[in-house]
């Protein structure tokens, strides 16, 4: 009877102690797989400038046309303001070109414009001496803007673009008035969104953190 016992019990443990490698070699499988492919697909997944990015060669060849190449993050990030890169006029460019909101639906030819758009007020920008800011602003606020801010000292701000976007509705109120949403956050400043160059500033840095992550990954 007590040999039985004995035996019992040793074939317990016996059972015990393989369970317990069978655990250590688990762990240690687990533990092999480098932490590294783990950020790399967690930051691929996350990235929110994805769809954005694969503009990137567009934007950059159709900036060196007039030297400004040196902006390809800035218009990504402008990009990234404008539509997350999505629809077929990402850039937002039809008004720029004179046409009515959305018109454009080739991506190539919404980016050919909005990087003329860009180019134009940053010419002028810079002739009217005015800080990058303002032209960013002017981006979406359009080249009154500019004027408007070289007459006030040539540095936007946030209360000077909520001025002008007011000068604006009250031009034309039944057109500028949030589509009767008084519960968004731009009423009842209408006309443009005054907090958009903080906006792309924000996006800008994002996306330098988002290049740096993912080349710390590969």
């Amino acid at each position: 009877m007590k040999k039985k016992r004995k035996k019992r019990k040793k074939s317990k443990n016996i059972f015990v102690i393989f369970i317990l490698i069978f655990a250590f070699l688990l762990i240690k499988e687990i533990m092999k797989t480098p932490y590294s492919e783990n950020v790399s697909t967690s930051v691929n997944t996350l990235d929110s400038f994805a769809n954005v990015k694969k503009y990137s060669s567009l934007l950059r060849d159709e900036l060196a046309k007039y030297g400004l190449e040196e902006h390809t993050s800035t218009l990504i990030a402008l990009m990234q303001q404008e539509s997350r890169g999505r629809g077929g006029d990402p850039m937002q460019a039809s008004e720029s070109a004179g046409l009515d909101p959305n018109t454009i639906t080739d991506p190539t030819e919404s980016i050919k414009y909005g990087v003329k758009h860009f180019k134009r007020i940053n010419e002028y920008g810079n002739e009217k001496d005015v800080d990058f800011a303002t032209i960013i602003q002017a981006y979406n606020m359009g080249i009154g803007y500019i004027d408007f801010v070289a007459n006030k000292g040539g540095k936007h701000t946030e209360e000077l673009a909520k001025k002008f976007s007011m000068l604006q509705v009250e031009k034309n109120p039944t057109l500028y008035d949030c589509g009767g949403d008084k519960e968004n956050f731009r009423y009842p400043y209408c006309y443009g969104d005054y907090s958009y160059s903080a906006k792309v500033s924000k996006n800008i840095e994002e996306l330098a953190d988002s290049i740096s992550a993912q080349a710390d990954g590969e």
